[in-house]
C-alpha cells in the first residue's frame, strides 16, 4: 500500500524537524518544506543518516504562486498530500509604538497568509479523496497576547479562526482541521534567550519545565491518524499549565 504523503511546512527548524521525524516513524512520507536551500541539504543528509528519508521541497509559504509550484512537484513525486502541517513561522518583534509596516506584513504573509496558500492547495485534492489531515501549528501567544507581539499574536490567533471556518467545510467529507497552540519549547530560539530571562518564563510554567519538540510532534502524529476523525475545529493547548482557558 502507498504511504500517505504528509507536508510540513518549516519542516528543517526544531520543532517541524521533530515532526517530520515522528510522522516518518508513524509511517508517512514526509515532506519538509524549506526556505534556505543550503541548510535543508545539510538537513536532509543528518535526516537520513539517523534513518530518516524525508524528502524536501522549497517554497516561499507567503507566495500564493511559490507554494502552488511546490505542491505540484510533491503531488507528481508522491501523489496527493493527505497530511498537511502549517509550521512555519517567523518572528518580528516590536512594540506597537516602534513596529513598521514591514514587520507586520512579513509576519502576516509568513504565518497567516501562508495557511491559506498551503491549505487552498491541497484542499480540493482531500475533499475528492474523503480524506485529509490539515494541522495548523499556532501558539500560546494567540491564547493570552504578548507584549511587544502584536504581528506575531493576531497571526497566530488568525490560524485558528481560520481552522474553525474551513473545519466546517471539511467535515463531511473525511477532512479534517485542528490547531496546536505550543508554549515554551526548548529549541535553539528559547535556548538562545539569556539564562536570567529564560528561567523567569520557565518559573511562570506550572510544570516546571519547558516543552520538548517531541510533545508538539506526539499531538501532530494523533491528529494526522485515521482514528482521529471526530476531532476537528480544535485547538490543542500544549504549555505545560501556563495558560488555561
Amino acid at each position: 500500500m502507498q504511504k500517505r504523503v504528509a507536508w510540513v511546512t518549516g519542516g528543517t527548524g526544531g520543532i517541524g524537524a521533530e515532526i517530520c521525524r515522528s510522522l516518518a516513524k508513524a509511517g508517512y512520507q514526509v515532506v519538509a518544506g524549506y526556505s534556505n536551500e543550503e541548510k535543508a541539504k545539510a538537513w536532509q543528509e543528518e535526516q537520513k543518516a539517523a534513518g530518516f528519508d524525508i524528502a524536501i521541497s522549497y517554497a516561499d509559504v507567503g507566495d500564493f504562486d511559490s507554494v502552488q509550484k511546490s505542491h505540484a512537484e510533491i503531488t507528481q513525486q508522491f501523489g496527493v498530500v493527505s497530511v498537511l502541517v502549517n509550521n512555519a513561522g517567523i518572528t518580528r518583534d516590536a512594540t506597537m509604538k516602534r513596529m513598521e509596516a514591514s514587520q507586520w506584513r512579513d509576519v502576516i504573509s509568513t504565518n497567516l497568509d501562508s495557511v491559506f496558500n498551503t491549505s487552498k492547495a491541497c484542499f480540493d485534492a482531500m475533499l475528492t479523496q474523503g480524506y485529509g489531515r490539515i494541522i495548523n501549528i499556532s501558539s500560546i501567544n494567540a491564547e493570552k497576547g504578548q507584549f511587544g507581539q502584536a504581528n506575531y499574536s493576531a497571526a497566530k490567533a488568525g490560524i485558528h479562526g481560520f481552522t474553525k471556518a474551513v473545519a466546517q467545510e471539511g467535515a463531511r467529507k473525511g477532512v479534517t482541521v485542528n490547531t496546536i497552540s505550543p508554549g515554551y519549547v526548548a529549541t535553539d530560539m528559547i535556548m538562545k534567550i539569556e539564562e536570567k530571562i529564560r528561567e523567569g518564563i520557565r518559573a511562570q510554567i506550572p510544570v516546571g519545565r519547558f516543552g520538548e519538540p517531541e510533545d508538539i510532534a506526539r499531538i501532530v502524529v494523533f491528529l494526522a491518524d485515521e482514528a482521529s476523525s471526530f476531532i476537528t475545529g480544535a485547538n490543542i493547548s500544549a504549555n505545560g499549565g501556563q495558560f488555561m482557558h
